[in-house]
């Protein structure tokens, strides 16, 4: 090997590690500015580290499921693979979503997510609905159970949260 094409290659050698190495730091600054091991746990919390979803987690606080279900029991499935599926394809649309500032507020679920949430009120509640036949939420015939049931995860304030603290009527004329 001629001392020309050592020299390219150790450069090139160089310039690829440097590169590698500024794709890692950015990422895992990244990573951890975002909390991202948070994401991995089942704490309701996790669901508002970013500002936007705060309204949801105060609503649930409030929400007749407060006491028995998590956003994981309602939001993503049970079974483990596909569970850890959904995080990853929902933390990816969520954060491209966020650093593009490309997403529709209010916020709101889409279909995909709606047919887990179904999947899971229809699991949960099998004792109560098995005689209704509710299936999937995309299914033509389906009553989806948020649809009367709209209050329970979330609550009614504004769509959002049970009843309105005192601090949340300050200034709200009737």
């Amino acid at each position: 090997m001629s001392p020309t094409t050592r020299t390219y290659m150790t450069r090139a050698g160089m310039l690829l590690t440097v590169f590698l190495g500024t794709v890692a730091g950015v990422g895992l600054y990244t990573f951890e500015y975002a909390e991202g091991l948070s994401y991995f746990s089942p704490d309701p919390a996790a669901c508002a580290n970013c500002h936007i979803m705060q309204p949801q987690f105060d609503s649930w606080q409030k929400s007749g499921h407060h006491h028995v279900a998590t956003c994981v029991d309602c939001h993503l499935p049970h079974t483990f693979l596909e569970k850890y599926w959904a995080k990853a394809e929902n933390g990816w649309h969520h954060s491209k979503a966020f650093t593009l500032q490309d997403f529709h507020e209010p916020i709101y679920i889409k279909e995909k997510n709606a047919e887990i949430l179904q999947a899971n009120c229809v699991e949960c509640h099998q004792d109560m609905v098995h005689h209704l036949g509710l299936g999937s939420a995309s299914s033509p015939e389906a009553v989806s159970c948020v649809h009367c049931h709209a209050s329970v995860g979330h609550g009614p304030y504004v769509g959002l949260g049970g009843p309105a603290s005192p601090e949340e009527l300050e200034g709200v004329t009737p």
